[in-house]
């Protein structure tokens, strides 16, 4: 994720070409990168992907856990390609095919190059079929935090935001690049794999069972995982035929009953606020609290370490609208995910006997919000849409000074208008990405009337703590 493209010398062209067997090379290799500010080496350029089919089989009687898969991954060529890159921290290729040929290949640091045997035309759809197997890695983030394949009391869960999924399956691994999924997991008779999507097949046989899930809508694969161990499962729809499937792990099935029960109430409060579910499926994944250091919003049914209070599952279901279904371009734009679900943890306590979301708002700004002086001000560190580097992107200024953006919209454009843009902006980048000019741009021509410069220079983008509320 740090090389904006794989410089290919004369001398280098040749030595590929009589790998290849000889002959002249049309097309040139995939950019490493797709230039993303903070992780340039995230995702992969020259192809888009359309498709994963994962195959996995887990053995967790190791220290850190036996993986075996294999990937199919269904893509479509932007340009021709000689070459083209895979991201994978770790594991041991075993083979590469490229449209069922054997394919080169070799690994230096997370990036695995293919090159096919036949080289491949700008607009042509492919497959390629990466074998591997290994103990995957737990990855340390610029922010100290872990992710990648983490191994828990009882199994193991896959969590990738922003480049842990590279740590179990190959693929582009950049919000840009979403796909459909269906992986077939394969466990110890006993244990549980739970994944994204609804589970459409459980089967065991000669003491190991496979759960097969399919996600058909697209998914960026920082949102994609696989958590595995003992879980007590529900399964039940909504009244408006939405399926939600919860895990839990059972140590925490009593503490987690009640706030699951939320779920469908929370659904309908957010398709009220933000237009209709994005998704065809919900739930949860409830861990044990040492499991993991944090929630993520995974796609379909968010995961959580320990049992969620209210508050935290409204936040990370907003996430299926505002993070998921809306995905940023680049990482920079982080705060179009934070920055909406914290204002959507504002709205939930306005609308249930809380703090409005203007005191909550006037709290922050007066630093009386934390009970810590340091965490007050730590909302000014930074502006919300420009991060100093990859260890503060999830930082508190994109969260929370992030909803205060929305609030400061909020009070110029007034609330019916405000409720339109929060499912319009939803709409119209439904399964899409977006970047902040392209919020910005959204803002400005749902109220032409409204100057919005002030909001944009002062709490979008100025440094420090705005002169006034």
């Amino acid at each position: 994720m740090r090389i904006p493209r794989l410089l290919v010398t004369a001398a280098t062209a040749l030595a590929l070409a009589a790998c290849s067997g000889g002959g002249s090379v049309d097309g040139t290799p995939g950019g490493s990168g797709v230039r993303d500010p903070y992780f340039p080496k995230a995702g992969n350029g020259g192809y888009d992907i359309g498709h994963y089919d994962l195959t996995l089989d887990y053995d967790p009687d190791t220290d850190a856990g036996h993986l075996t898969g294999t990937a199919v991954i269904t893509a479509r060529a932007t340009e021709d390609l000689s070459a083209f890159d895979l991201d994978l921290k770790g594991l041991d290729v075993e083979a590469v095919e490229v449209e069922g040929r054997d394919a080169r290949f070799n690994r230096a640091g997370q990036e695995l190059t293919v090159r096919p045997a036949d080289e491949l035309h700008d607009g042509e759809t492919f497959r390629v079929t990466v074998r591997y197997s290994g103990e995957p890695q737990t990855i340390t983030d610029p922010d100290d935090s872990e992710e990648g394949w983490l191994p828990t009391a009882d199994g193991a869960v896959g969590l990738g935001e922003p480049t842990g999924s590279m740590a179990w399956f190959p693929g582009s691994h950049h919000p840009s690049d979403k796909a459909t999924y269906d992986l077939a997991v394969t466990v110890p008779e006993g244990l549980g794999a739970v994944s994204n999507g609804e589970l459409r097949d459980e089967r065991t046989r000669d003491g190991r069972t496979t759960f097969t899930w399919h996600t058909a809508e697209p998914m960026a694969s920082h949102v994609v995982t696989v958590a595995v161990g003992e879980w007590e499962t529900a399964r039940s729809t909504t009244d408006d035929g939405l399926s939600v499937y919860t895990a839990v792990d059972p140590t925490q099935a009593d503490a987690s009953r009640k706030v699951l029960k939320r779920i469908p109430e929370i659904m309908e409060w957010g398709q009220e606020n933000f237009g209709p579910y994005p998704f065809s499926a919900t739930g949860a994944i409830v861990d044990r609290d040492e499991d993991a250091g944090y929630a993520l919003e995974t796609q379909n049914r968010p995961y959580f370490p320990g049992a969620p209070d209210t508050v935290l599952l409204v936040h990370e279901l907003a996430h299926q609208w505002y993070g998921n279904s809306v995905s940023p371009k680049t990482w920079r734009d982080m705060w179009l995910n934070e920055g909406f679900a914290t204002y959507a943890e504002w709205l939930w306590e306005e609308d249930h006997g809380g703090d409005s979301a203007q005191e909550t708002f006037d709290a922050l700004y007066d630093g009386t919000y934390y009970d810590d002086e340091d965490a007050n001000d730590s909302i000014w560190a930074f502006p919300p849409a420009d991060p100093p580097d990859a260890a503060h992107i999830s930082d508190s200024p994109v969260y929370q000074r992030g909803a205060m953006v929305l609030h400061k919209i909020r009070r110029t454009v007034g609330d019916d208008a405000f409720w339109d843009l929060l499912s319009g902006w939803a709409a119209a980048h439904r399964h899409g990405n977006a970047d902040t000019g392209d919020f910005t741009a959204y803002v400005e021509k749902s109220a032409p009337d409204e100057d919005f410069t002030g909001i944009w220079e002062d709490w979008l983008r100025g440094d420090g703590r705005p002169d006034s509320p």
